[in-house]
């Protein structure tokens, strides 16, 4: 039996297409402006079980939502929010209620930080049910919101030989993308595994999630 089979985990079909990736200016692949990771204390699923993300080392694997485990092969760690709570409101991270996103735990993820969602508009609009959008963009749904830190929080961003989708706290699937920026990548011809929406697209999709959940609860009702 497979790790995603044992934790009753969906994953991506592995006869998806491969896509492309919307350039935008906050998404810059992690190396000029730290954009994604996660918070300490976050867990992730990996070979040790769950984990806290800042208990794992080059060299332990994560579990991913294409290609089962994986191996870390770079660790980068920085300190965010130093001028908390003043920090300027474009920042202010996101809240993730325990539940939105397939997550038991509340998450706080960085304004920018990816995640996988899939949606019924997506498949419509772009061929693949499966997108990332930026955590910035699903304020407002289901219960996410965006709030001023309280205080600095060491964040941990983890990079295996591709790019990755990861599980935290249980099932919100957590982009992870190259040590490479998207311009190098493009330059050496590598082709991105997942779509990451600039902002019209995204909230594009964030309203359909919105959408999306009130006809499933109308229809429940009836």
């Amino acid at each position: 039996m497979g790790m995603v089979d044992m934790f009753g985990w969906k994953n991506k079909a592995t006869e998806m297409n491969r896509r492309t990736v919307e350039m935008t200016g906050a998404y810059d692949g992690g190396l000029g402006l730290q954009t994604h990771g996660l918070m300490a204390g976050t867990r992730v699923a990996s070979n040790l079980g769950w984990r806290a993300i800042e208990a794992l080392a080059v060299g332990d694997q994560v579990l991913t939502f294409d290609n089962g485990m994986q191996e870390i092969v770079e660790i980068r760690r920085k300190v965010f929010f130093l001028d908390a709570p003043e920090t300027d409101r474009a920042i202010w991270p996101v809240t993730v209620p325990a539940g939105a996103m397939g997550n038991r735990e509340e998450l706080t993820l960085l304004a920018d930080q990816g995640v996988l969602i899939e949606s019924d508009a997506a498949a419509d609009r772009h061929g693949d049910p499966f997108a990332v959008l930026p955590a910035r963009s699903l304020a407002g749904v289901r219960g996410i919101t965006r709030t001023a830190p309280a205080q600095q929080i060491e964040l941990i961003a983890v990079y295996f030989a591709a790019e990755e989708v990861i599980y935290a706290e249980g099932g919100a699937l957590i982009h992870c993308p190259t040590r490479s920026t998207p311009l190098d990548a493009m330059m050496n011809g590598v082709v991105p595994s997942y779509d990451v929406m600039g902002a019209e697209d995204a909230a594009y999709l964030a309203q359909a999630l919105v959408m999306e959940d009130q006809m499933f609860a109308a229809a429940a009702h009836v």
